[in-house]
């Protein structure tokens, strides 16, 4: 058994798999996956697992060098959209790295689903509670 890191299988497999430029989507639990993008489903019940812990959990595994939210964000969920700033901002400490921020409206995220590497669907029922993870390298 893992002493420490993702449990789940698919999920630990495909971020293996990922390289540089590749993409990885949190997913609230209404957002449309393309058929044809894998999905880690890890939804539950509604709010099962919230999309913050999934998200700091992937981002203990993950180099990334941008992030990608709708503008809708701010304006609909803005307590989520705070503590997502201040988990980035935590991030760019700790990799003493900038990352990148590209805020898109809510359509155009939707119209960038069918480029993720996978799509990681949460139980999270915040509005707009989606993320575009782009993949970095650590050197």
């Amino acid at each position: 058994m893992k002493r420490q890191g993702l449990l789940n299988a698919p999920l630990s497999g495909h971020i293996a798999r990922l390289g540089h430029t590749q993409t990885l989507v949190i997913a609230d639990a209404g957002l449309p996956i393309p058929a044809d993008i894998p999905c880690v489903d890890l939804a539950v019940i509604p709010g099962l697992p919230a999309m913050l812990p999934v998200l700091d959990a992937l981002l203990a595994e993950l180099c990334i060098e941008a992030v990608t939210h709708a503008s809708e964000l701010a304006l609909k969920s803005p307590e989520l959209h705070d503590a997502l700033s201040t988990r980035l901002a935590s991030l760019e400490q700790r990799d003493a790295k900038p990352l990148e921020r590209h805020v898109i409206e809510h359509e155009a995220f939707k119209a960038e689903l069918p480029k993720a590497s996978v799509i990681v669907r949460t139980g999270e029922c915040t509005p707009y509670a989606n993320l575009i993870l782009h993949c970095g390298v650590p050197f």
